[in-house]
């Protein structure tokens, strides 16, 4: 597997109380490795599979920890070290509710250039997984769409994600839709898809969205999941996992990805996919941060 991302810091500030405007919250601040590429690439390694990363970091020490944390999952990490830019870092704001805001500022995921992609990771036996962030992002974009290219020349079989619904917005759906020509399989969730397609109604944006990708797959939240192809009028539902999610946890939907590829990959039953998406999803909601835990 092959991913093409972002690697960023989570700063998760949870707050106890109600936002004091202007004034104090009682909170707590923690920081995780984060980016949505780099969260995929790691539930995919600690799952089993051979999982290369591709993105950039910054030169600082955060940059350092990040980049040896990805090893530590035995992630084949590829990444390009950048001079100028910061790694990226995501402040995750955590209501006393449990709502999620995020200010994002991508430093060096934002620079991703062409040449900073190794030839050797495209190859037909692989798949390539792009995030959407890096499509998103005007400054990496032209990195991700000649990678997206690269795949489609070397015979690979592609998948990307719709990154974060406002981001899609800002860019543009019909934009997003032909940077990602070519691309087998389309992973977004019930906001996103609504952005892509102007439906509220996740089967219709799904049956919309077939017309674009083979196959789509539609995470919606507590409803469950569900997966389209324009091969096949049924549409395939799976129920979510009954959960208590940990007040700190984050990344979920990465870990949903990471747990349909392999065995979409391997020609199960997009039924099998889903629920072994929705478990490993799961268990991402069981434990805060937004990669797997390691333990001791």
């Amino acid at each position: 597997m092959v991913v093409i991302g972002d690697l960023m810091t989570d700063a998760v500030a949870r707050a106890f109380f109600p936002l004091a405007r202007g004034s104090d919250t009682p909170a707590s601040v923690i920081t995780y490795g984060g980016g949505s590429g780099a969260n995929v690439a790691a539930w995919l390694a600690v799952e089993g599979t051979d999982t290369t990363l591709v993105g950039r970091r910054g030169s600082d020490i955060t940059g350092r920890t990040r980049e040896m944390e990805l090893m530590g999952y035995g992630i084949d990490a590829r990444m390009v070290m950048d001079l100028e830019r910061p790694t990226g870092t995501c402040v995750v704001m955590i209501t006393h509710r449990g709502d999620r805001t995020m200010l994002s500022d991508p430093g060096a995921n934002a620079a991703l250039q062409p040449e900073d992609l190794p030839r050797d990771v495209f190859g037909p036996d692989a798949h390539l997984h792009v995030s959407g962030y890096t499509l998103i992002n005007e400054g990496s974009r032209r990195a991700a769409r000649v990678a997206l290219r690269h795949g489609r020349e070397s015979g690979m079989s592609i998948s990307v994600d719709a990154g974060s619904h406002a981001p899609l917005e800002r860019a543009g759906a019909e934009d997003f839709l032909d940077w990602t020509n070519g691309a087998r399989l389309l992973f977004a969730n019930s906001d996103q898809a609504t952005v892509l397609t102007g439906r509220d109604d996740p089967e219709a944006a799904a049956k919309v969205l077939s017309a674009w990708f083979p196959n789509v797959v539609i995470k919606m939240g507590d409803a469950g999941a569900l997966w389209s192809s324009k091969q096949h009028s049924d549409i395939v539902t799976v129920p979510a996992e009954p959960v208590e999610p940990s007040p700190g946890s984050v990344g979920a939907g990465d870990a949903f990805i990471a747990g349909f590829l392999p065995p979409w990959l391997a020609g199960k039953h997009p039924r099998d996919a889903l629920a072994a998406a929705q478990r490993l999803g799961a268990r991402a909601l069981h434990q805060p941060g937004a990669r797997p835990d390691l333990g001791p």
